[in-house]
């Protein structure tokens, strides 16, 4: 500082017990101060000596009105506060009072320090936590691989040979074995209708005599067309007569009357 500079813009170092009353703003609120002035003891909250710690927080607000410095209503309050717990600790409580005692004033006073010191301890760990972009960085883009297939044959002439002669193997058609069905003939169909029919006058459904050669499924054709051929073979002979009522009716068939002597021919 020159010589030239008036005594009253001089700027002079604060002394020690000032220091900490000029800072008013730095605290966030009454409790954030009572929290700074109980660390200043180096005890643990749950040890401080409330009554001490309350004498300190009047102490301040005190010099502060004397400085003439805006104390904040909140400040004042706790001041108050502070000045009413003061109170109940150094008189003793009434059996008949109503309020609570000056001790357990204290103990709620220490459970709310306590836990603004927690919250600004974990709020303290959070800043100082590693932050991406600064401490820490975000892994890169990783690179993109790209894949491609390649197939790659490797055969012999003789494994090509091979394959082809399988191949054809399975063209080939296998050996086929032709079904032999039994068939009537004409002649063994009529020798079985007239054995059948023999001197039965009563007209007979076909399908009735050939009902023992019909339940037999490799028989049922064989025997239906060569008996229906036999029949109509012994009817243009004289041998038995036919007849059908309905159309797609059964096949009648009886023993001609007058090869038995007793028919009129009809």
């Amino acid at each position: 500082m020159n010589s030239t500079t008036p005594d009253w813009l001089a700027v002079h170092p604060a002394r020690d017990d000032e220091v900490l009353y000029v800072d008013v703003d730095g605290y966030e609120g009454p409790l954030d101060l009572l929290l700074d002035l109980a660390r200043r003891q180096k005890v643990d909250l749950s040890r401080i000596s409330v009554l001490a710690l309350a004498e300190q927080y009047l102490d301040f607000i005190e010099t502060v009105r004397e400085k003439r410095i805006e104390v904040a209503a909140d400040y004042l309050v706790m001041a108050a506060w502070l000045a009413y717990l003061k109170s109940r600790l150094m008189v003793p409580a009434l059996p008949s009072d109503p309020e609570p005692t000056g001790e357990m004033m204290a103990a709620l006073l220490q459970f709310r320090l306590a836990r603004l010191e927690a919250m600004r301890r974990a709020a303290m760990q959070l800043v100082n936590r590693p932050r991406l972009g600064r401490e820490v960085h975000a892994r890169g883009q990783p690179e993109a691989f790209r894949f491609e297939r390649r197939h790659q044959f490797e055969a012999s002439l003789y494994d090509l040979l091979k394959a082809y002669a399988t191949q054809r193997e399975k063209a080939v058609p296998q050996d086929y074995h032709l079904f032999e069905r039994s068939v009537w003939s004409l002649a063994e169909a009529r020798e079985i209708l007239q054995r059948l029919i023999g001197d039965s006058m009563d007209w007979v459904p076909l399908d009735t005599y050939l009902d023992h050669y019909l339940g037999n499924p490799d028989q049922r054709r064989t025997a239906m067309a060569s008996s229906f051929a036999s029949s109509l073979e012994l009817a243009r002979q004289g041998h038995i007569e036919l007849r059908q009522t309905l159309s797609f009716g059964p096949l009648l068939l009886r023993r001609r009357r007058d090869e038995t002597g007793t028919g009129d021919g009809k």
